[in-house]
């Protein structure tokens, strides 16, 4: 499966913005799918994950409340909803995605697909 993140760009502190993820390829179905980021000199981390029913959602905690994950197969397409934006939040945004689609996972080293990353730059 191929994907393609977009979506990122410069906002200001308490901004929103939703990252799209497109898959092509593959049934989209078939696959959990994840978003993870990189801060400069920060090692990847993850971020959300949503199963391949939409069933099962996960968040890292410092963004519960604010990011919401969600996808359309319609579209083969996994979104990042991003609000009340914070400078800590300005990193490379990857999407991924994992062959076992029933179930969520919090590690990288579990998504078989990634996605080439979008900028997101949160300004104070």
């Amino acid at each position: 499966v191929q994907l393609q993140a977009f979506g990122g760009g410069l906002v200001q502190a308490g901004g929103s913005l939703r990252l799209s993820c497109a898959a092509s390829g593959r049934t989209f179905s078939n696959y959990a799918m994840g978003w993870f980021r990189q801060a400069p000199g920060k090692e990847r981390e993850f971020v959300a994950a949503i199963s391949g029913s939409s069933g099962i959602t996960a968040y890292v905690d410092f963004v519960k409340g604010r990011f919401t994950i969600s996808r359309d197969s319609a579209k083969n397409t996994v979104y990042l909803q991003m609000n009340s934006l914070k400078p800590e939040d300005t990193a490379v945004y990857y999407c991924a995605a994992r062959r076992i689609y029933y179930s969520v996972s919090r590690y990288a080293s579990e998504y078989d697909y990634w996605g080439q990353g979008t900028l997101v730059t949160v300004s104070s």
